[in-house]
């Protein structure tokens, strides 16, 4: 892998990613504690976070490195993102100081901040990640932004290698409710994974909540060359039958975008899009079912599903930790400076 960056699956050819799942896989079961030793990881957090914030420090630490974490707004200055605002509010560092001073200070920054949820053109581009990026002088990883979560995205392809789920499976992507609207970043990475290696993908969704053109032409374009397809149904009974894979998740109204009182009026009538045991009626028998959690239990995904067979929610969380040991080691090892 000669890339100084980790910001999009896609960026990446099919033996670049089979590359850094056998290093996953490798660091799983043999480890390198001193593999990073002097490293050090800065990582940037502008919304909450669990597994990716765990799963980086402590992927650091296991190979000698170590991190920080800046959480603005939390014992740091709050800080400002926007181009030409007269700084009089709240914020008091602007990241066009802030970032290049964070950088200086470390080999690699991962950055998290999510959709602004405004604009659906601007979230899509991921305008404002691409323009933090543009600020960064060394290896930058995307720890989930508007339009993106990579890591995330790594982190299922080993957990469906692990499975052994064959690349010509039928996956579907299923919208599931939640109380409030969710960025793009995760279906959008599931969408990319699954394309990328070659799935069936049939993206399951009530109308109102279709996925950009963009990231379906994207996605078709994986496809293309990987040997899968891409559908899009809003049955979510008709994309489950044969169903080798259930990937569960939330995301907002795209039509229209970022309005909470519509989306809340909408997702009050789609109540039975919640994962349960009789969506697995029709699937294959083994079908697996994938979130990426936090999870709404009852809301989203039934108690029944999250604890029973079916689920490999936990095996998948596990995996963010040796997908990112990967992205780490690729990035800071000696043998790539």
């Amino acid at each position: 892998m000669t890339h100084q960056n980790f910001l999009d699956c896609a960026d990446f050819s099919a033996g670049e990613i089979t590359e850094l799942l056998q290093l996953a896989r490798h660091l799983e079961h043999h480890p390198e504690p001193q593999a990073l030793a002097g490293k050090v990881l800065g990582l940037l957090f502008m919304n909450p976070s669990l597994r990716t914030l765990a799963s980086m420090q402590s992927g650091m630490a296991r190979l000698g490195g170590s991190s920080f974490v800046i959480t603005p707004g939390q014992g740091t200055w709050a800080m400002e993102s926007r181009l030409g605002v007269r700084m009089d509010g709240v914020a008091a560092e602007h990241m066009r100081e802030g970032l290049p001073v964070l950088a200086g200070y470390c080999d690699a920054l991962g950055i998290r901040s999510f959709a602004e949820g405004k604009d659906l053109e601007r979230d899509v581009s991921d305008a404002a990640f691409m323009e933090m990026a543009a600020l960064i002088d060394r290896p930058l990883i995307n720890l989930e932004s508007a339009i993106n979560h990579p890591c995330q995205a790594l982190a299922d392809w080993k957990t469906l290698e692990d499975l052994s789920i064959p690349k010509r499976a039928r996956l579907v992507l299923s919208w599931v409710p939640h109380p409030r609207a969710l960025p793009l970043a995760v279906p959008a990475a599931a969408l990319t994974m699954a394309a990328q290696r070659g799935h069936e993908v049939v993206i399951a969704n009530p109308e109102g909540f279709d996925l950009p053109p963009a990231l379906l032409q994207k996605a078709q374009r994986l496809a293309d060359q990987s040997g899968g397809r891409v559908i899009q149904t809003h049955s979510q009974r008709e994309a489950l039958e044969g169903a080798h894979v259930v990937y569960a998740k939330e995301w907002g109204m795209t039509e229209p975008y970022g309005h909470a009182e519509a989306y809340s009026e909408r997702v009050a009538q789609l109540q039975d899009w919640q994962i349960t045991p009789a969506v697995f009626q029709t699937t294959q028998p083994t079908a697996r079912l994938m979130h990426c959690l936090p999870v709404r239990r009852n809301v989203a995904i039934s108690d029944a599903v999250l604890d029973g067979p079916h689920s490999v929610v936990i095996h998948q969380a596990h995996n963010r930790l040796w997908a990112q040991m990967a992205i780490l080691h690729r990035l800071l090892s000696p043998s790539r400076i």
